[in-house]
């Protein structure tokens, strides 16, 4: 059951801030990602294409995107398999990921991790964090006794599992915009 002080962090808790991007995008371009985070859901391809017409700069970028966000259940599913194995009493009775509701709400969060690293990609903005969203999501994680060293590792493996979906030569690109939100959330601990 999720205290008030919960409840009211939660709508708080946004990873992704598209304020200073407004010095590099039209407005209908910060339109089309601030609509997806409001919808909690990736760029669409419908999005993509719209993004690639007014923005024709961010084409190479929209397609790294757009390959994450094909394979985020699986990369999601591969970076859950890992934190088990190094935590594999965590989701057990006791464990700081038990019950299975609490579980499943972690292994969201990997989900919307790499949905809003897909944003930053696809904008070309690695630094694409809201400060203000990440101090509430810190005190979520502290109200709700989330596992940072769980949930730091999982965004480590996103980023592993990430980088073997895209070319070796783009690989270390790609790496600043996982390396981001990682280090944000180290600040955690």
């Amino acid at each position: 059951m999720l205290t008030e002080r919960a409840k009211q962090l939660i709508p708080k808790a946004r990873i992704v801030s598209f304020a200073s991007w407004k010095e590099v995008y039209p407005e209908q371009v910060i339109a089309i990602f601030q609509q997806a985070d409001d919808g909690v859901c990736y760029l669409t391809d419908s999005d993509l294409e719209q993004i690639k017409t007014l923005s024709p700069q961010t084409t190479e970028d929209l397609e790294k995107a757009k390959i994450l966000r094909e394979k985020a259940k699986e990369i999601v599913e591969q970076a859950r398999k890992k934190v088990l194995e190094k935590f594999p009493s965590i989701t057990q009775p006791g464990g700081e990921l038990y019950p299975p509701e609490r579980a499943e709400a972690c292994w969201r969060d990997y989900w919307h991790f790499l949905r809003c690293i897909t944003y930053g990609i696809a904008a070309s903005m690695s630094e694409f964090t809201s400060q203000e969203g990440l101090k509430n999501m810190q005190l979520l994680y502290e109200e709700l006794k989330v596992p940072l060293p769980a949930m730091v590792l999982g965004l480590e493996y996103l980023k592993v599992f990430s980088l073997e979906q895209i070319f070796p030569q783009e690989k270390e690109t790609i790496s600043a915009y996982f390396d981001h939100l990682i280090n944000q959330m180290k600040k955690f601990q």
